[in-house]
């Protein structure tokens, strides 16, 4: 549960977990977003002449995470169950996404998000470069069916 304060959390302490498990130190989650296409619709009784607009289908956009590479191929594993059909198609998860505060305690943390039937649509790898100094840093996206926050 979100726990209220007068000042922001900081938005760099945070662990991701796929069915409870840990899965990687990420530098970067975006996406977490829920919506609901608006529908327009009007009757023609109705004494305006512009349509109501009603919540439609909500849809969710695709979780992207980002670590540094660290020679792990745990998510190159779930991106291939996917992409060889492996086990139940597609293998989905629960994802967490856990918000800690300075505390750092994990099992109470600031807030929670949690992706439902989440699996891996696509994985990219980094941007080499010899004249570069940055880390090879690794992306995956998710698709998922629910978004619940707490």
């Amino acid at each position: 549960m979100a726990n209220p304060r007068p000042n922001p959390y900081s938005n760099f302490n945070f662990i991701v977990l796929r069915d409870g498990q840990e899965i990687g130190a990420f530098s970067e989650v975006s996406g977490l977003d829920s919506e609901n296409t608006p529908i327009e619709y009007r009757e023609g009784g109705d004494a305006i002449n512009s349509p109501r607009k009603l919540p439609g289908i909500e849809k969710y956009a695709n979780v992207t995470l980002k670590r540094g590479i660290t020679g792990s191929t745990a998510l190159w594993d779930w991106r291939k169950e996917v992409r060889d059909g492996i086990g139940a198609f597609p293998p989905v998860y629960t994802v967490t996404i856990k918000l800690l505060d300075e505390r750092g305690d994990r099992n109470r943390p600031a807030m929670t998000w949690t992706l439902r039937n989440a699996w891996p649509t696509k994985i990219t790898g980094p941007s080499l470069n010899a004249k570069g100094n940055d880390f090879a840093v690794e992306q995956l996206d998710l698709a998922h069916d629910r978004l619940e926050i707490s």
